[in-house]
Order: structure tokens, then C-alpha cells, then sequence
């Protein structure tokens, strides 16, 4: 079997439980932008020299791919999903970044004013996943606003960890510093 289905070539793609949309849908540009996200932070953790950031971020991605499933399913069919033993995104994995926040900023993280990007390699690619997760946020509210989206939770979630990407990136900043 060939990664090349040829089952996209007229402009649609397909949902959880075969269910084809046209690939400029919201809920495609939603997880799109989701998956976008993670490549972004698989490339801040390629670039990140603590454990500390490597180990939360491969965290947070596999809570994206959590994620990306729920948005990759239409209301229709999310009852089956869950059924099927699938995740929902919940207040839980919002709590996560919500702790990863409070240590973070309980280790003396110094900024002054607005932060510009590129400081060093690891804190831009930090800012550039979370000006991703802000993209990501605002199509996730897209398909809220079409009354397509049930878990608000998710729009919670990224809102959440873009705060964390901007800390953690003034954190790495921090760590720099002489």
C-alpha cells in the first residue's frame, strides 16, 4: 500500500470514520494548523538543550495528537469516538500546562517589555510554535463559531500553552543571559 491514495486529488480529504470534506474546511484548516503546531515543536525540541524542555514538549505533543483527533471529528460521529476509546482533550491536560506555567515561572524568568524573536535559535522556534498555537487557536475558534466544535476545552488548551510557549521561551532567554 503507497503512501500516495490518490484518494485527495479532486480537493477533499477524509475524517475520522471516512467522512470526505472539501480540504479547505474549517475543521481541516483546525487540525491542519494543530499538526503544523507539533512540527513546530518537534523543531523548538530538536533545538532545545535542557531535558526540562525537551521532556515537556514531547509531552505536549503527544497531547496534540489528542487533540488533533477530536478536531479530525465531525459531531456526528464523536459519541463513536469516544466509544471507540479515543481521548478528548479535558480540563486535565489544560492543568498540565497550567503547573508546567507555575514552574516556570517560579524559577526567575526575567523579560522587560515586549519580547522581540531570536534572541538565540531555541527561544525563536520557541516563539515561532507559539505564534503557530495562535493561528491554530483563532481556526479552532473558527469552527467553534459554526457550532461544529463541542469541547471549548480545546480552545482553553491552546490559548494556554501559547502563554507556556512565550514563557518558555523567555526562560531559555533567561538561562542565556551572562
Amino acid at each position: 500500500m503507497s503512501i500516495a491514495t490518490r484518494t485527495g486529488d479532486a480537493g477533499h480529504t477524509g475524517l475520522m470514520y471516512n467522512r470526505r470534506v472539501p480540504k479547505s474546511h474549517p475543521r481541516v484548516e483546525a487540525y491542519g494548523s494543530v499538526d503544523e503546531l507539533n512540527a513546530a515543536l518537534g523543531l523548538a525540541r530538536a533545538h532545545a538543550s535542557a531535558a526540562f524542555l525537551k521532556d515537556n514538549l514531547l509531552l505536549i505533543q503527544k497531547d496534540l495528537v489528542v487533540l488533533m483527533g477530536e478536531l479530525a471529528t465531525g459531531v456526528e460521529d464523536l459519541a463513536r469516538y469516544v466509544q471507540d476509546g479515543f481521548e478528548l482533550v479535558t480540563p486535565a491536560l489544560t492543568e498540565k500546562l497550567d503547573r508546567l506555567v507555575a514552574e516556570v515561572e517560579s524559577q526567575q524568568v526575567s523579560f522587560k517589555g515586549w519580547a522581540t524573536p531570536g534572541a538565540t535559535v531555541e527561544s525563536a522556534a520557541l516563539d515561532v510554535a507559539r505564534t503557530t498555537c495562535r493561528r491554530a487557536e483563532r481556526r479552532v475558534v473558527a469552527v467553534h463559531e459554526t457550532g461544529q466544535l463541542q469541547n471549548p476545552e480545546i480552545i482553553i488548551y491552546l490559548n494556554r500553552l501559547s502563554d507556556l510557549l512565550w514563557l518558555l521561551a523567555r526562560w531559555v532567554e533567561t538561562r542565556q543571559e551572562p
